[in-house]
């Protein structure tokens, strides 16, 4: 039996309103959704900034470059530079941070560039600066920690060159050593690898969610020299 007209045509009537309904709540969650998950990172990174040390020769570290690449289409500013750079990026970011510029600093770096980042945080602790995050990526040197960021990741291969990072005395901060041995990745690849990539991003985007909070506390401008440095600059690298 057909429908009788009028009762077909307000039957698809009912049917395009629900078909409007539906698009019009599909397009305000989409509206919605993309927006709230980008607010976090894109209000807190005008006044944050990462700066991306790379190893020996620059050129085995191309991976923090990618990191970096994806950390500014976030809208984080990045700055990536080769470790022996570490000195005069510290008085950057300390004459930025005392300036008002710059609220948040993340410091991470591969191989002799996360060797080199107890001495940057170091510096930046005498100079009165706080650092929020910092990530080593298999650093090839026995590695002290003096002085400390809010929190510390050292990411390394147990059986490889990479060492844990240790405490020493007067050191405040989370230390975290993450061994990832067995895991497929290498010396020159950890930096490149996909997981670990995001894993670093990921602990980047948490410590910005974080940065409302109270800074850790960190060394003074008086601190003792011994404490002001790391055991970086004179251990001997392993064979």
């Amino acid at each position: 039996m057909r429908p009788n007209g009028r009762y077909a045509a307000g039957a698809s009537q009912l049917s395009a309103i629900r078909a409007w309904a539906i698009c019009l709540l599909l397009l305000s969650a989409a509206a919605i959704s993309p927006t709230t998950a980008r607010a976090a990172p894109s209000q807190a990174a005008a006044t944050t900034h990462v700066y991306l040390l790379r190893g020996v020769l620059n050129i085995f570290s191309l991976g923090l470059d990618t990191i970096g690449s994806r950390l500014e289409a976030q809208g984080i500013p990045v700055t990536v530079a080769n470790f022996v750079s570490w000195s005069s990026l510290a008085d950057e970011a300390a004459a930025n941070y005392k300036a008002g510029r710059l609220k948040t600093i993340v410091l991470v770096g591969h191989s002799s560039g996360a060797t080199a980042l107890p001495d940057m945080i170091a510096k930046l602790n005498r100079l009165g600066v706080p650092v929020k995050l910092a990530i080593g990526l298999d650093s090839v040197f026995k590695t002290k920690l003096s002085t400390g960021a809010e929190r510390y990741i050292n990411i390394y291969i147990g059986d490889g060159p990479g060492e844990p990072v240790k405490r020493a005395d007067g050191f405040r901060g989370k230390l975290d050593n993450v061994d990832v041995r067995g895991t497929g990745v290498g010396h020159i690849t950890i930096d490149k690898n996909e997981v670990i990539q995001r894993r670093v991003i990921a602990e980047i985007d948490a410590a910005i969610a974080r940065s409302r909070g109270p800074a850790a506390p960190i060394a003074g401008p008086g601190a003792p020299p011994r404490q002001a440095r790391s055991a970086a600059a004179t251990a001997p690298a392993r064979n």
